[in-house]
């Protein structure tokens, strides 16, 4: 267990930064999955640009990778263009 007072504090920081990181990946790949279960073109581009800037935020912040954001990001894409 830590014994400084500042490496406390930094048990409780990481802690909560986890937790939130957890809630925001989380929160994302359910909008992923919401939007790949999408069939009308409309509901799913306005889908896409809210899910595509949620995973460039999550990229920006390191919680996932910058090319795992790109590759979804570009699969989904296809996806939405795929529609009728």
């Amino acid at each position: 267990m830590a014994n400084h007072k500042s490496a406390l504090k930094r048990v409780r920081a990481n802690e909560a930064k986890r937790l939130r990181n957890r809630y925001q990946h989380k929160t994302t790949r359910s909008m992923v999955r919401k939007l790949r279960d999408t069939e009308d073109k409309a509901t799913a581009s306005d889908l896409y640009k809210k899910v595509s800037s949620a995973l460039d935020k999550l990229a920006k912040r390191n919680i996932i990778h910058k090319n795992k954001a790109s590759n979804l990001k570009s699969k989904l894409a296809k996806l939405v263009n795929k529609l009728a």
